[in-house]
């Protein structure tokens, strides 16, 4: 079995119910602990429409002379394509690595079409450019004990079943929760992430009983002990995924891989979408050619095998894969 995958679980027989959800005597041993009761919860606000920004009128308006209201539509369009021309100079002067996040989540097949999948890590690094890596300490283990992200996200995708995940972060490891869930939510998503498909959508919860899977950061200690519980041997070093629970290595996260040859957000990136793949029924799939894109299916975290590095299930629009390989 695959240190990076598991069966997934066959699912309760019609009639009868989950017993993770009804059953009292189940209990999680990596339940998270609650957060301290705050005197003005941080989401117990409704929402509240950010008030338009009402800036200096042009100079038209005013009625100076010598600038006309075709003038001044003219000024504001060179203006936004001189913005554009940079954001462009800019995503090509750091090797083509660069993700664009949507507004909001898409609303239909035909908006998501329309974007411009830009294949972020789906390329080499120009020559002489190295990726960065980083070198924050974090510890090798922790007590095992959770803290889980307040709080729910906006629903990614516009058609099919609703999966619902769940953020912890292992306590005392100097990782902040929040920061995490929102790492997660914007790889899941992203317009080039599994919702693309228009066959599934995702939605992060607080509550342990809507979520249908959790996603753990955990110290490579704990996650080691946590995929040994389903029967895979990580050595500490992977990241894996049982029936219901997504465990993401906090060496991975802090470090990446040797070698990978793409900045680490994208590997972060990359390992979210493969863990939930599993998650989501997704099997390993094998390079398909020496300068290819890596398929996200693909165990990255043990090398390319002559692929280049790539966070994201569909590239250019697609739905990028390789061969299946057996038995992992």
């Amino acid at each position: 079995m695959s240190t990076e995958s598991a069966e997934r679980p066959e699912p309760p027989a019609a009639g009868r119910p989950d017993p993770r959800h009804t059953d009292p005597r189940h209990t999680d041993p990596y339940r998270a602990d609650p957060r301290p009761t705050e005197a003005y919860p941080r989401h117990a606000e409704p929402y509240r429409a950010r008030p338009r920004h009402v800036g200096p009128r042009s100079a038209w308006w005013h009625g100076e002379p010598g600038v006309g209201p075709r003038r001044s539509r003219r000024m504001r369009r060179r203006r936004r394509r001189a913005v554009l021309l940079g954001l462009a100079l800019l995503g090509a002067g750091v090797g083509g690595f660069v993700t664009l996040q949507p507004e909001r989540g898409p609303s239909s097949p035909e908006q998501v079409a329309g974007r411009v999948a830009d294949g972020a890590g789906g390329g080499r690094l120009p020559d002489g450019i190295r990726a960065e890596r980083t070198t924050v300490a974090y510890p090798r283990s922790g007590p095992g004990r959770f803290t889980a992200a307040d709080g729910r996200s906006e629903v990614y995708g516009f058609d099919g079943p609703l999966h619902r995940y769940r953020i912890e972060v292992e306590q005392d490891t100097g990782q902040d929760v929040d920061a995490f869930a929102a790492a997660v939510d914007a790889t899941l998503g992203d317009p080039n992430s599994w919702i693309r498909s228009g066959e599934l959508r995702l939605q992060r919860v607080p509550e342990i009983a809507a979520a249908d899977f959790t996603i753990y950061l955990a110290t490579p200690a704990t996650s080691e002990r946590m995929c040994a519980e389903g029967g895979l041997d990580t050595e500490g070093y992977t990241s894996c995924r049982l029936p219901g629970r997504v465990v993401i290595n906090l060496a991975r996260w802090m470090e990446a891989v040797p070698d990978y040859g793409a900045p680490l957000s994208v590997y972060r990136t990359y390992v979210v979408n493969h863990e939930v793949g599993h998650e989501l029924g997704e099997e390993h799939q094998a390079c398909p050619g020496h300068g290819e894109p890596a398929p996200v299916m693909q165990q990255q975290t043990y090398g390319l095998d002559g692929c280049v590095a790539n966070a994201w299930p569909y590239v250019d629009g697609s739905l990028y894969s390789g061969d299946l390989v057996p038995g992992s």
